[in-house]
């Protein structure tokens, strides 16, 4: 069993060429609410506004050749300095720089259980913009590179707030029943079971007769089977990388028999 989470308020700064999108966003559902009662907070810092000359510059051409731009260094490291400092203020003991990027390394439960459960460090998420960020920037000013999946989106806002949400949803007391996290999926490592709510019936279409029945028992083994059967047909990587139990192993072979039984229907 794992260690509880401390109840410290969650601190976030992000690097952004668009705060008022981060703000925004960030106002609304769980993380909106858990925001508003100061179990997290927020700080926007805009590069633009750390950069030099009268246009303010945050992008220049790349060397070398090739489209698009690429993000000054100075710029973010004045605001990156900034953001630090604003941290250490807020009583952080340290402060971790994490840059949303297709390069770094694919975002997994693990990961957001890790970042939610460290109660005594400041985050700072770089979302960057144009075709990068300046190499050297990275190399010295960034702790980690992480990527929400292998797709390119123009900018690193989304992926920071999905990180967000992500991890200030696994923090004490930001949902109602505690036990919605631990059900979500990957928090086993399997995808969530399928779940139903009312009308009890849709034309022909019923709803499992087990969740109707009140055994709590035959409840769990079914949502369990369910989980293990959507994730052995649509995720089965997660499946190579968890050691199933002996109940696991016989409730996923008697869902592959009734899948097996209603193809040949």
């Amino acid at each position: 069993m794992s260690a509880p989470i401390p109840a410290r308020a969650l601190r976030i700064d992000v690097l952004t060429l668009f705060p008022e999108l981060v703000e925004h966003a960030t106002g609304f559902g769980v993380t909106g609410r858990a925001r508003m009662r100061g179990l997290w907070q927020l700080e926007t810092w805009n590069p633009r506004e750390f950069a030099a000359g009268n246009y303010r510059a945050v992008d220049d051409r790349p060397y070398g050749g090739g489209p698009g731009m690429v993000m000054l260094g100075e710029p973010l490291r004045r605001a990156l300095e900034t953001a630090r400092a604003a941290q250490q203020r807020a009583g952080c003991a340290g402060s971790h720089t994490i840059y949303l990027t297709p390069a770094g390394v694919p975002l997994d439960h693990r990961r957001v259980m890790e970042l939610a459960a460290a109660d005594d460090m400041g985050y700072v998420l770089l979302a960057g913009r144009y075709e990068g960020v300046d190499e050297r920037f990275v190399r010295d000013e960034v702790d980690e590179e992480i990527a929400i999946g292998d797709v390119v989106v123009s900018g690193g806002e989304l992926p920071a707030l999905m990180l967000i949400d992500a991890v200030v949803r696994q923090r004490p007391g930001v949902l109602n029943d505690a036990e919605s996290a631990a059900q979500d999926s990957f928090a086993n490592g399997l995808l969530d079971c399928p779940h139903y709510t009312r009308p009890e019936s849709e034309g022909s279409d019923a709803v499992p007769a087990v969740l109707l029945s009140g055994d709590h028992a035959a409840i769990a083994r079914w949502r369990l089977k369910q989980a293990l059967g959507r994730t052995w047909q649509r995720r089965p990587d997660l499946l190579s990388n968890r050691l199933l139990s002996t109940e696991e192993e016989m409730l996923l072979a008697e869902y592959r028999r009734e899948q097996q039984a209603m193809q040949q229907q």
